[in-house]
């Protein structure tokens, strides 16, 4: 018994020194400095090589109280990594709709998201349409049959909802058509069980055995497709396949002055079990990611124009800086409340998590007040 108690208490003087370690850090690096590593908790970290985030990738960013190891992942590698697979990461990005669906429909709760987004993107650049097909304007799609290779994404949920509020076309109006792959897996990794839920009250049909969704869209099998990235057909020129908003860039900036929405794709997890017994994690793993993503700010606003290939980075930046504000990629929940409980609606509509969700229900009781100043 003796033995058991001393084990607890050095457990917790560990704990305790690592986050003082982690307090003094954020007040003085010159203390980060002189900690010893032994107080140092070690963390597993995986996700995409954002921008954003290179900065804590590459150690130039510490996470407070930790000694981070990072390793890149693919979207629906991480995804199954958490759900259905060994979980070898603390912290992890991952699909934010996936996560909603395990969490409402499977009881999932060994991990807990944090209010860190480090993948957006406005989705009407991802409809691509068979130049054959008669789709001018997003009301023709009504009883046309669209492709895709993952129904339940985030990127497929955002898309869908967005096509209901702006466009009257409701997910009931057409035939899904189901690609047997992905012209992109190389960049997402295999499909997650979570972005692969078919609901009742749609109609959802397999494509063609072997076909990916970019020949599905060439061929003529669907007259449309839904994809979070190009198809391959339209990277390589294709003249079958166009974007159904030529000027796509247009058409998002006026979505997000009429909703203020700037869709969120992916957020980051942590083991629920590691954040209970070492509460001060979401405070530090927050505000590095923050750091990071202030870094690349400054490089982008500094020397952007010239170290970027884009010939017009410069104007760019000042255009999105003027539409969306100088903190257009935000973190925390405040800044975002209403992008994230539009998905949540749009998951509920179309019939695919089983109840609406709420922020405080999925996102860590830690990190409800952290801001992205």
């Amino acid at each position: 018994m003796a033995k058991r108690h001393n084990l607890t208490r050095r457990q917790a003087l560990k704990a305790g020194g690592r986050a003082a370690v982690a307090l003094a850090s954020l007040t003085s690096p010159a203390s980060w400095a002189a900690a010893s590593s032994a107080t140092l908790l070690p963390l597993n970290v995986t996700g995409y090589r954002f921008d954003r985030l290179l900065a804590l990738m590459d150690g130039r960013v510490k996470i407070a109280g930790c000694d981070a190891s990072f390793q890149e992942g693919k979207i629906g590698d991480m995804n199954t990594d958490v759900f259905s697979g060994p979980q070898t990461f603390d912290v992890t990005e991952i699909g934010l709709h996936p996560y909603m669906l395990a969490y409402a429909n499977d009881g999932f709760r060994d991990y807990t998201l944090l209010p860190i987004f480090p993948l957006r993107l406005f989705r009407h650049k991802s409809v691509f349409v068979n130049t054959d097909s008669g789709i001018k304007k997003p009301k023709d799609l009504i009883g046309k049959r669209i492709g895709t290779a993952g129904y339940s994404s985030t990127s497929l949920t955002w898309l869908r909802g967005i096509f209901q509020d702006e466009y009257g076309v409701k997910p009931s109006d057409v035939e899904w058509v189901v690609a047997a792959g992905d012209s992109s897996a190389g960049t997402a990794g295999k499909l997650s069980k979570q972005e692969a839920v078919r609901p009742k009250g749609v109609s959802i049909v397999n494509g063609s055995a072997g076909k990916d969704e970019s020949e599905l869209l060439v061929s003529g099998e669907v007259d449309a497709l839904f994809h979070a990235a190009e198809p391959k057909a339209f990277a390589d020129g294709n003249p079958k396949v166009k974007r159904l908003f030529p000027d796509s860039r247009a058409t998002e900036q006026a979505y997000y002055q009429k909703t203020g929405v700037f869709p969120i794709m992916h957020t980051v997890a942590i083991r629920r079990s590691l954040l209970k017994r070492e509460p001060w994690l979401a405070k530090a793993v927050f505000d590095a990611y923050v750091e990071a993503k202030n870094i690349n700010y400054r490089a982008m606003a500094k020397l952007g124009w010239a170290m970027n290939s884009l010939p017009w980075f410069g104007q760019e930046l000042e255009q999105t800086k003027a539409l969306m504000g100088s903190n257009f990629y935000s973190y925390g929940i405040d800044r975002n409340r209403k992008t994230l409980e539009t998905l949540f609606r749009y998951s509920h509509e179309q019939g695919l998590s089983n109840h609406e969700v709420e922020i405080e229900q999925l996102f860590a009781a830690e990190s409800l007040a952290l801001q992205d100043a």
